[in-house]
């Protein structure tokens, strides 16, 4: 059991305030700080603080000795690998938008492109390893997304709302084949537009959307997002393909598990993310990086199957994020003023423990502990013993738990 010192990304789009405020740090940061990572990304990986203050990479540890930090069947599925990474995400404005492989497709395209001898790190690089990356997002603030492909029915309704000269061919297309298979084709459609072509019709839309926000109609918050994406975008065919796409707004402690081949875009807010620990992503517009339209396509789940949130059972001291993704699960602990009660957490493998308010003694059975404050978190490796949650103090206590999936058992 060791306290983590963790590595702050500071991506353009994140926030100047909120994770030095979450750390205790000086506000505002000097740029923007966007994500705070915790695991044994290749990349940034987190340090795990010994008793005498000396700092080790995690993943060096976890490298060494495999077994013992990972635990026997961790180990063995994922090849040595911590499968997961914890983040907090500190979005102030939109993150592009995207989709990940599945695991056969990274397998796939992580082959393709080592055969081809396309480098690791080069900027068209669609597959830098050859894993899955689903990904869960639980809230702490109000939080903003676009997720998963809105029901064409409704996706119809919306655009009529908004008719133009140019979108109504457009709008006729979806609504004579209101499916995935129509989804596809608008989608394929408008990503693929010549650049003249979107140049016409982007402002038609915009100015559609402004005055449907000026009417108040029914389809404002989705409207006012395409505007705010338009301004920051105006030549960007990924501003259409968000007219398609789920517009969700999560209250904190309400998630959603984004599988592979979900496209999606973060807009703002602040949130809890787990994903594994895979750098593959497959971007379909809104960013200056490469964007590769026919393995986007090759990847996108066009599937119109909702959106589900999870939602947080009032009272309960302990909740579960439910998926499918044998790389993580995330768990949430919440403790009130007048609640002190402990909680017993189990050995489940590796496991990243973050604190997000109030503080909290860590208690082994073996006599150690360790004190969480707010912005702070700690390692548990898989021979460690059981340990049992503490609140102190007399404040709320919230605390993160992020392990290995149980559907990898």
């Amino acid at each position: 059991m060791e306290l983590l010192r963790n590595a702050v990304r500071p991506y353009a789009w994140g926030s100047r305030t909120i994770i030095p405020e979450l750390q205790g740090r000086p506000v505002p940061a000097p740029h923007p700080e966007a994500e705070l990572w915790m695991g044994a990304h290749p990349g940034d990986p987190s340090h795990v603080v010994g008793p005498d203050g000396v700092e080790r990479s995690l993943l060096e540890v976890v490298e060494a000795d495999p077994l013992g930090q990972l635990g026997e069947k961790c180990a063995r599925r994922w090849d040595g690998r911590l499968p997961f990474l914890l983040k907090i995400l500190a979005v102030e404005e939109p993150l592009s938008m995207q989709a990940h492989p599945s695991a056969e497709q990274a397998a796939a395209g992580y082959a393709r492109e080592e055969a081809a001898g396309i480098a690791r790190d080069a900027a068209n690089r669609n597959y830098p390893d050859p894993t899955a990356k689903p990904e869960l997002v639980c809230a702490l603030t109000e939080f903003h997304a676009l997720a998963g492909f809105r029901d064409p029915h409704r996706t119809v309704e919306l655009l009529n709302a908004i008719e133009t000269p140019g979108l109504a061919k457009y709008t006729q297309l979806l609504s004579a084949q209101p499916d995935s298979d129509g989804l596809r084709a608008l989608f394929t459609t408008w990503i693929t537009l010549p650049q003249a072509t979107l140049d016409e019709l982007l402002p038609e839309v915009l100015d559609a959307c402004v005055l449907h926000v000026k009417e108040r109609g029914e389809f404002d918050l989705e409207c006012r997002t395409i505007l705010e994406l338009g301004e920051a975008h105006p030549q960007d065919a990924g501003v259409l393909a968000a007219l398609l796409l789920n517009r969700l707004v999560l209250r904190a402690g309400e998630a959603i598990y984004l599988p592979a081949g979900n496209l999606h875009l973060y807009l703002r807010g602040t949130a809890v993310e787990i994903l594994a620990n895979s750098d593959n992503i497959l971007r379909c517009g809104l960013t200056p990086k490469h964007v590769d339209v026919p393995e986007l396509l090759r990847v996108v789940d066009f599937r119109c199957e909702g959106m589900p949130v999870q939602l947080p059972e009032p009272g309960q001291r302990a909740a579960v994020y439910h998926t499918d993704a044998p790389e993580f699960e995330l768990s949430r602990f919440e403790w009130t003023e007048r609640d002190r009660q402990s909680v017993a957490v189990e050995p489940a493998g590796p496991q990243i423990l973050l604190c997000t308010q109030g503080r909290v003694r860590v208690r082994a059975l073996d006599g150690t502990e360790l004190e969480l404050g707010r912005g702070q978190s700690l390692w548990l490796a898989a021979s460690d013993p059981a340990v049992e949650l503490v609140p102190v103090g007399g404040d709320a206590v919230q605390l993160f738990r992020a392990t290995p999936g149980t559907c990898a058992d």
